[in-house]
């Protein structure tokens, strides 16, 4: 049996996806974790007070994943048009890769961001101030026109304008035949919008 000391809040929030992925979140409890890793509940609930807070933690590690593969884009040197057109791929990708190679734990997710609005506000917002710096970086650079009336404004548009693409609400039209001809012709709207 594990102990308390080995027991850290990134093997809890690791277990608790698999107890998640087969029990789904309306039947997934902390018993059923802390089971998983051979604690008692009560050791969960050292690392995590209640079972929203671990639920939250769950949903914000998945959601970080993916503003963590965006944010390496900033680290590639490339225009901003090419930066802008990887980072609305790669997010595409990531929210394809996560409905189709897991289906499970994608559907236990979508639950789970119901419930953790400010969870996901937050990573909205994570994603919306990495667009804002590629938009003032492209405005910088001549590539893009200065935005109007600001940068923040201007990467929420690119955001909701490419939205069929990365809400998980659109999942179910992510294998559709044509989905990459449609997600490029949005990408090549958007872009032809933002240059001078």
């Amino acid at each position: 049996m594990a102990t308390t000391e080995t027991l850290t809040a990134e093997r809890i929030l690791a277990t608790t996806e698999e107890v998640l992925r087969r029990h789904g979140a309306a039947k997934a409890t902390v018993v059923d974790v802390a089971r998983a890793l051979g604690v008692s509940h009560a050791s969960v609930y050292r690392h995590f007070r209640t079972k929203a807070a671990l639920r939250e933690a769950v949903t914000k590690r998945w959601l970080d994943r993916t503003t963590a593969e965006l944010g390496g884009l900033f680290e590639r040197p490339s225009t901003e048009e090419e930066r802008l057109r990887a980072w609305l791929s790669t997010l595409f990708a990531a929210k394809r890769r996560k409905a189709g190679d897991d289906p499970e734990l994608f559907a236990t997710y979508e639950v789970l961001l119901g419930e953790n609005s400010e969870v996901v506000e937050r990573h909205i917002a994570d994603l919306v101030g990495q667009l804002r710096r590629i938009v003032e970086a492209g405005a910088r650079s001549g590539e893009f026109a200065p935005p109007a009336p600001d940068a923040a404004l201007t990467a929420r548009a690119v955001f909701d304008a490419t939205n069929r693409f990365h809400d998980p609400a659109y999942a179910r039209e992510w294998t559709s035949p044509g989905i990459e001809t449609a997600f490029a012709a949005a990408v090549d709207l958007v872009v032809r919008g933002l240059r001078p």
